[in-house]
């Protein structure tokens, strides 16, 4: 009898939720400005070699032509914050992709390191607009049985795009690379066309019949949307304005500070110095197609983080982040080790495989978890209203540690020494696991408003 409810309640659901076709191409349209990102990312890898070696970028300027993304995502992501509030979630992602096309302009054609900065600034800047919002996008028109999946999607697509990027590395040369960038952000501005805005943001536009328009393209033409919208409607106040002050309530400080501090755990895990070391790890083992090093991990990435979206919405967050979380821990120790025998006078040869094992494992634990899953639960756990403005708190948060990775890495292995800093990250993992388990909690199958009512203590629902 028990089991023949849950079928029943399975097949409810699925009729509530409708065709998901509809909603995978609205999601197929956001994921251009990711996939954007990614390319942005593995750009600089293959590109910053050659810009050395003809003369446009020297050391110093090398340095600030792969810091400057970060700098420029630290304005872009509080800017789509402010936007996805005041334009809608839709066209904050079209206008995302201006920046995207003149910063690949201006590297294509440069003919100085001046057009090569300003062309990665933009880059950059579009690189925070989009992880604010396209993961704000995809939770709101998602159904609850697939926020996961397609929300651990924008990651997986980023990581393609970084793929893409060390594989065209290989054949092409650092302008025509450029050029190709300008692709996928025109197509992100011709593919928001053809999708609707968010139903949640128009609710709180007071706008309902577009709401309903919007639901009705998302789940099909057959779909009753009315218990859906009407969902929609108990959970927002369209007349209640925000402000900032706001956040000293405990219903918004408590998922600000899960999100923050679950950005931060991210970036101080040590996943920039690890990709820093990629090449000098295979080079180490006696791999010397450095080229061919960064393909195979972003291949690493690309099935890990696949692995991860179709296990989003059966293990769950929590479960993800924990078991890649160890994972990284016992990595990050193991790659301190290595480095420590090699600083007593090991041959860094004959552990070799110490060192490409720990990063491979690494990344894999990287991807299944702390890769996706903070830029998901951003997306899941702010109430409508806030989300432009906590979302973009958030991600300042993450891209302003990430900066301070890049800048004070070299720094810190000054003064800890490479397998003291690889502790430190290994210490950082475990925290991120205890935290996780104390705090966090499982976003998995629940709607966005139960989410919310969770956080203002009025939902019976265990999350």
């Amino acid at each position: 009898m028990a089991s023949l409810d849950t079928e029943l309640l399975r097949s409810t659901s699925k009729k509530y939720e409708g065709s998901p076709y509809r909603l995978f191409f609205a999601a197929a349209c956001a994921f251009l400005g990711p996939l954007s990102f990614g390319y942005v990312i593995g750009y600089s890898s293959p590109a910053i070699p050659i810009l050395e070696k003809e003369g446009l970028l020297d050391k110093n300027t090398v340095a600030w032509f792969a810091s400057l993304m970060t700098v420029g995502a630290l304005a872009g992501g509080p800017f789509a914050g402010w936007c996805i509030e005041k334009i809608g979630r839709k066209k904050t992602i079209f206008w995302s992709s201006l920046p995207f096309i003149l910063g690949w302009l201006f590297i294509a054609t440069a003919n100085s390191a001046t057009f090569l900065l300003i062309g990665r600034f933009l880059c950059g800047f579009s690189s925070g607009m989009v992880t604010v919002c396209v993961p704000v996008y995809i939770a709101e028109i998602s159904t609850k049985s697939l926020r996961g999946t397609l929300g651990a999607g924008v990651q997986l697509i980023i990581t393609v795009g970084i793929l893409v990027a060390y594989a065209l590395g290989m054949k092409l040369k650092w302008n025509v690379m450029a050029f190709l960038g300008v692709i996928p952000a025109t197509l992100t501005m011709l593919a928001m066309i053809f999708v609707p805005e968010t139903p949640r943001w128009l609710i709180m536009q007071n706008r309902k019949t577009d709401a309903l328009q919007a639901l009705s393209s998302l789940r099909g033409p057959h779909t009753d949307v009315e218990d859906e919208c009407r969902d929609i409607e108990e959970g927002i106040d369209s007349k209640e304005s925000f402000y900032w002050s706001e956040f000293r309530r405990p219903e918004l400080l408590r998922p600000l500070r899960i999100s923050v501090l679950i950005m931060v755990f991210q970036q101080l895990s040590g996943i920039n110095a690890i990709m820093f070391y990629t090449v000098s790890i295979f080079k180490s083992a006696g791999l010397e197609n450095s080229e061919g090093a960064t393909v195979m991990i972003g291949a690493v990435q690309v099935v890990s983080t696949f692995l991860a979206v179709i296990s989003m919405d059966r293990a769950g967050r929590r479960k993800l982040l924990i078991t890649a979380g160890t994972i990284m821990c016992i990595t990050c120790f193991t790659f301190g080790l290595y480095y420590m025998k090699v600083s007593q006078g090991t041959p860094a040869s004959s552990l070799g495989w110490l060192a490409v094992g720990s990063l491979i494992l690494y990344i894999i634990g990287f991807s299944l978890g702390w890769g996706p899953i903070p830029m998901l639960i951003m997306s899941e756990i702010f109430p409508a209203r806030a989300r432009g403005a906590a979302s973009g708190i958030a991600i300042f948060c993450n891209w302003f540690c990430a900066f301070l990775v890049t800048k004070e890495f070299i720094v810190a292995q000054e003064i800890l020494g490479t397998a003291g800093t690889f502790w430190i990250f290994a210490a950082v993992c475990l925290s991120g696991v205890m935290y996780v388990w104390r705090y966090v909690p499982e976003t998995k199958g629940k709607s966005l408003e139960d989410i919310e009512l969770y956080f203002l203590g009025k939902s019976m629902l265990r999350i």
